[in-house]
C-alpha cells in the first residue's frame, strides 16, 4: 500500500495513488460502514437503492452486476428484481468490504476487482448498479466505458451518489451539516481522516451534467438523472443501444 504523507489529503490523490489510498481507507471503515450510511442518509439509503433498481427494468432470471458493491446493500433489491433464478455479481476492490457483503445475499458471486478494468467478457449483464462508488474510482470515464462494455445491448446502467444542491442556501446548509456529521462520525468511529475524505470527495465530485456527459461519451443513450433529498443525492441512468 502507498503510505501517504500527512500533507497529502486523500481527496487530492489521483490515479494509482488514489486507488490504493481509497482501498486502504475503506478497509479501515468496513465494519462501521453500514451504520455510517444509515446515519448520513437519515436511514433513507435503502429506499434510494430500491428506486434506482426500478430504473433498470429487470426481469426474473436476469444477470445483474453491482460495481463498487461495498457491503452489498444493492444486492438485496437486485435479488428481489431478478428472483432466485437470476444471477447476481458484486465487485469491489476492498476485501474487507466484500466480507461484509457476503452475508447480504449468500447466492451472489462476489469478486475482488477494479471497476476500471472489469474481469468480465463483453455483454455479460442485463443491468449494472453502482452506489456511492463512481466518485471513488481513479478514472470515472474509464469506469463508465467498462460498464458499457460488459452490458448486453438494451441493458441499463444506474449510478447513485451524492450531489451538490443547486439552491445556494440548501448547498451551504448541507455542507455545514454534512461536515459536522462526518466529523462526529469520524470521532465516534476513531477514523477522522477517513470520514473527512467522504465529506471532501462529495464537495469535489463531478456535477450532474458532467457525469451525464461521461456516460454519453462511453456510449450510453437516453441518459437521465433525478435529484433526491433536495438535490443532495442524484440518480443517473442510461441504456446501451
Amino acid at each position: 500500500m502507498i503510505e501517504l504523507r500527512q500533507s497529502t489529503p486523500l481527496w487530492e490523490t489521483e490515479g494509482e495513488q488514489k486507488r490504493e489510498a481509497v482501498q486502504s481507507l475503506f478497509a479501515r471503515i468496513a465494519s462501521d460502514y453500514d451504520r455510517a450510511n444509515r446515519l448520513l442518509s437519515f436511514n433513507r439509503d435503502r429506499s434510494w437503492r430500491n428506486l434506482a433498481v426500478q430504473k433498470l427494468n429487470l426481469q426474473p432470471g436476469d444477470r445483474a452486476l453491482d460495481l463498487c458493491c461495498g457491503t452489498g446493500d444493492f444486492l438485496l433489491p437486485l435479488r428481489q428484481a431478478v428472483g432466485t433464478s437470476g444471477n447476481l455479481t458484486g465487485l469491489d476492490f476492498c476485501e474487507p468490504m466484500l466480507r461484509q457483503a457476503s452475508a447480504k445475499d449468500e447466492s451472489s458471486h462476489l469478486v475482488l476487482g477494479d471497476a476500471t478494468n472489469l474481469p468480465f467478457q463483453a455483454e455479460e449483464f442485463h443491468a449494472i448498479t453502482i452506489g456511492w462508488g463512481i466518485r471513488n474510482v481513479p478514472n470515472i470515464d474509464q469506469a463508465h466505458q467498462e460498464a458499457f462494455r460488459v452490458l448486453k445491448r438494451g441493458g441499463r446502467f444506474v449510478s447513485l451518489d451524492c450531489a451538490e444542491p443547486r439552491n445556494s442556501i440548501i448547498r451551504v446548509t448541507t455542507r455545514f451539516g454534512r461536515s459536522a456529521l462526518t466529523k462526529l462520525l469520524g470521532s465516534a468511529f476513531h477514523a477522522r481522516q477517513e470520514y473527512s475524505y467522504l465529506d471532501e470527495s462529495s464537495k469535489r465530485f463531478r456535477s450532474r451534467e458532467e457525469l451525464a456527459d461521461s456516460m454519453r461519451a462511453a456510449g450510453f443513450t437516453s441518459v437521465q438523472f433525478q435529484d433526491l433529498m433536495l438535490g443532495n443525492i442524484c440518480i443517473h441512468w442510461g441504456t446501451k443501444p
